[in-house]
């Protein structure tokens, strides 16, 4: 099968975020419209319901390298979060504490990265979890 490039997919995935993933609960977009590397992203989580996050408005920064998608893009919180996979200094998130930045492969994309982060927050061990003072930034 052909290897599409990556502004092609990058392109597909700003289609498919402008639109809103499934119930709205996570959404994704250009950070600068006029970004033509389409490289720095912002995404927006709504804390899962039943869960110390519910309704929370979390703010991420998503950076796609050069070599995305064969590349993990790079995660950032701009909203505090006590997650154990996001660094409480800067906000950053340990690709290797989350299971789909850990195991990355090309079929992936920023979509599954907010989605798969909100799971996490609505987990078993994390949906309890002490959070930071709500409108707190890093």
């Amino acid at each position: 099968m052909a290897k599409v490039p990556r502004n092609f997919r990058l392109l597909e995935e700003l289609e498919k975020g402008e639109k809103g993933i499934g119930d709205g609960s996570c959404s994704y977009g250009l950070e600068d419209g006029d970004d033509i590397l389409m490289s720095n992203w912002n995404g927006t989580i709504i804390g899962p319901g039943h869960t110390v996050h519910e309704n929370r408005i979390y703010s991420l920064k998503i950076t796609c390298g050069p070599n995305y998608p064969d590349e993990r893009p790079d995660v950032q919180f701009i909203s505090r979060v006590n997650l154990p996979f996001v660094n409480q200094t800067n906000g950053t998130v340990d690709p290797s504490k989350l299971a789909v930045l850990a195991n990355w492969g090309r079929h992936l994309s920023i979509e599954n990265v907010l989605v798969e982060i909100r799971k996490e927050m609505a987990s078993f061990n994390n949906r309890k979890l002490p959070q930071p003072p709500e409108g707190s930034t890093f």
